[in-house]
């Protein structure tokens, strides 16, 4: 359905972008810092589906009319980003190293739901996403060829390649967490990780 010189082209490009350090990437590495690998897969999982929904939108023309109308992003975008902040001052905060086992810090208990829900709204709430996805795609979409069968494989070779590189930042911050730990420096890990999450709060929200 698309043509292999195409897809050569494509898989290339969508890597560069996936693999460059942006809001996702900085979130997976302060979870796989904090609640570790196995429990980031549920922020990859909802922001899987947000990018899925993303860019099926931008292929279908609903993402043109949500940069037009910027005002549509703004609750997704405040509402996820002084959430992030929040949990950001907490880790900072905590006077306790980092565990799975501790109590003193929130991001520890948060639920596979919530955690789904932030990974979602992440991936959603950014404008930047929706115009690069708006000017990435199009291009690739044959006229003269069904169209579903192509946006089927291309949001399938994004989604794979979002995964590997979420997977790869997650376990960056595991083999992190594991230095820190050799190092006795727990609550510098606390406010690394704190500063990152802050950072990306701040980011989403008015990047």
């Amino acid at each position: 359905m698309i043509e292999p010189a195409v897809l050569t082209l494509f898989i290339p490009t969508f890597f560069v972008v996936s693999i460059t350090p942006g809001m996702c990437m900085t979130m997976a590495l302060t979870m796989g810092m904090t609640i570790g690998v196995k429990k980031t897969f549920y922020m990859m999982w909802g922001e899987l589906l947000g990018v899925a929904l993303v860019s099926i939108a931008a292929v279908c023309g609903v993402a043109a009319i949500m940069l037009r109308y910027p005002s549509l992003f703004l609750l997704l975008k405040y509402m996820g980003g002084a959430y992030l902040v929040y949990l950001g001052i907490q880790m900072i905060r905590s006077r306790e190293g980092l565990s799975l086992e501790s109590s003193s810090l929130h991001i520890v208990n948060i639920s596979p739901k919530t955690l789904m829900a932030q990974g979602f709204v992440t991936a959603i709430a950014n404008p930047k996403g929706w115009a690069f996805m708006i000017s990435l795609l199009p291009p690739f979409i044959s006229s003269t060829k069904p169209f579903l069968p192509q946006i089927i494989i291309l949001v399938f070779i994004i989604l794979t390649t979002e995964f590997f590189c979420l997977v790869l930042y997650s376990n960056g911050g595991r083999v992190l967490t594991r230095f820190l730990e050799k190092q006795g420096n727990l609550r510098l890990m606390n406010r690394i990780s704190g500063l990152l999450m802050a950072g990306v709060g701040i980011w989403l929200a008015f990047g």
